[in-house]
């Protein structure tokens, strides 16, 4: 497969890149000053019970508080008698908690009792019995014989179970031994500062982006993992020393005078992943629009004639654009609702071909989706798990000029809104004379196209008008004072 991961390191960031023949498919990027919250585990106050929502929010030391669902509290639903959250939690109480879902937008952390520690190996489900296995390994044979591996291995009189993950297929009785032993001490090990600890504060915290790299991204297909800082070169060292010893012959350090991404084209990468439109090599492109609701995509053919019919056209361009979007899914981490809107095809047998070839591009994601297929309309429905910002809220805010709408008034709309305001305020107060503070354009509009209604408004209120440019102002910014 050719994967490698490239990890860039600076005193207040870690950006991981994960490209794939030489092509960018993954990009995470963790901030010192707003690290990812997932994973973590708090002690927990609860501030608010609403029944009507069978919901709670809990605070856990961050500005907002965090939401806790019912079917996500793990005492309200063990016994298989689920009970309403009002009889569960009280204001003022205190209880474990886990973050599964990181605040998003103006929406607070999402929580959950139910904790789950993940090791290299195995993830730890304390509260749970149950023994799962990755649905990536789809061997059945395989999956039970997993299984009862690790059944056997887990200590007498130990209630928890474990979900086995995909690296574990190949490991040893050794390593899933301790891979068990760490989580059940790691688990231990909260439970007592949990004793001691003060409501709201932070019991356990997940690894950092670029020794999870080591934990959740390395697989037998990675043929480099290249970073570029000594310090976390060494770090990283020790924990695969440690932890994971096959990615130490795979592991270096970068000291080449050019930056890494610079190096790979990753921040190209990155500058194209923010943008509306996605260029397919024939000629067709993909609009992506991602609103708080959900996110549209949209595929055209643009200039890419070929085929022997403009079917044949369409199917082509609709092929190309199913790997485009689900590569773009992952570099962009868009989670949600999504609906794709491929161009419209007569036959049914090019729609179950090209949603054929879309799960088989969506099935390299590490992200859970779900397709609903086309609907009547055409669309494609589909769901992403989100849980985290995408690239673009990471790495961009919404424009104080058109605050996040994606377009402006023109200045000729402005002009006609200073008209009608200049008429508002004459008939309310009673002033000498106005003046005009408004951007370079629309004052320039004023003086040339829209002169004569500015001339005409002049004469029926009886005042003069004067104006002024401001070079601060945006378009649609503007100022009437009263003189």
């Amino acid at each position: 497969m050719n994967e490698q991961i490239l990890i860039n390191v600076t005193p207040q960031e870690t950006r991981v890149a994960l490209t794939e023949q030489g092509s960018v498919q993954e990009l995470h990027i963790e901030r010192d000053s707003s690290r990812g919250l997932v994973g973590n585990v708090y002690l927990g106050r609860v501030c608010r019970v609403l029944p009507g929502m069978q919901s709670a929010f809990v605070e856990i030391g961050l500005t907002r508080a965090a939401f806790l669902h019912v079917a996500d509290i793990w005492s309200a639903r063990n016994g298989g008698v689920e009970r309403p959250i009002e009889r569960i939690l009280t204001e003022g109480q205190t209880l474990l908690v886990q973050v599964v879902k990181d605040p998003i937008g103006s929406k607070g952390a999402r929580l959950s009792t139910q904790v789950s520690i993940a090791g290299r190996l195995l993830v730890y489900l304390p509260q749970d019995p149950h023994i799962g296995i990755s649905q990536r390994i789809e061997d059945e044979v395989e999956r039970e014989h997993l299984r009862e591996k690790v059944h056997a291995l887990i200590p007498a009189g130990e209630s928890g179970g474990f979900i086995v993950r995909t690296v574990a297929e190949t490991a040893t009785d050794a390593e899933l031994t301790a891979d068990i032993e760490y989580l059940i001490t790691l688990w231990k090990q909260i439970q007592v500062s949990a004793t001691r600890a003060a409501p709201q504060e932070l019991l356990y915290q997940d690894l950092s982006l670029a020794t999870r790299v080591l934990r959740d991204f390395v697989s037998s297909n990675t043929d480099r993992i290249v970073v570029d800082s000594r310090e976390t070169h060494q770090k990283l060292l020790e924990f695969a020393t440690r932890y994971t010893p096959a990615a130490l012959p795979v592991l270096e350090h970068y000291q080449g005078e050019r930056p890494l991404f610079d190096l790979f084209a990753v921040e190209d990468e990155i500058e194209r992943a923010l943008a509306r439109r996605v260029d397919l090599k024939s000629g067709g492109y993909v609009i992506l629009d991602q609103t708080e609701a959900l996110t549209t995509i949209d595929v055209n053919t643009g200039g890419f004639v070929s085929g022997r019919s403009f079917d044949d056209t369409i199917f082509k361009t609709n092929l190309e654009a199913t790997q485009a979007i689900a590569r773009q899914l992952r570099l962009r981490n868009l989670g949600g609702i999504i609906i794709v809107d491929f161009i419209d095809m007569d036959t049914q047998e090019h729609r179950d071909a090209v949603l054929a070839e879309f799960k088989k591009a969506l099935s390299k994601d590490r992200t859970r989706i779900t397709v609903n297929g086309f609907t009547q309309l055409g669309l494609v429905e589909m769901t992403r798990k989100r849980t985290r910002e995408s690239l673009a809220h990471v790495l961009c805010e919404a424009c104080p000029v058109c605050a996040g709408r994606g377009e402006m008034k023109t200045a000729q709309t402005i002009c006609y809104e200073i008209l009608r305001e200049i008429l508002r305020v004459d008939r309310q107060f009673s002033a000498k004379e106005y003046r005009i503070l408004a951007s370079q354009k629309v004052i320039d509009l004023f003086l040339d196209e829209e002169s004569q209604g500015l001339t005409s408004l002049g004469d029926f209120i009886q005042k003069p008008i004067s104006m002024q440019v401001e070079t601060a102002y945006a378009q649609e910014q503007y100022d009437v004072i009263l003189v």
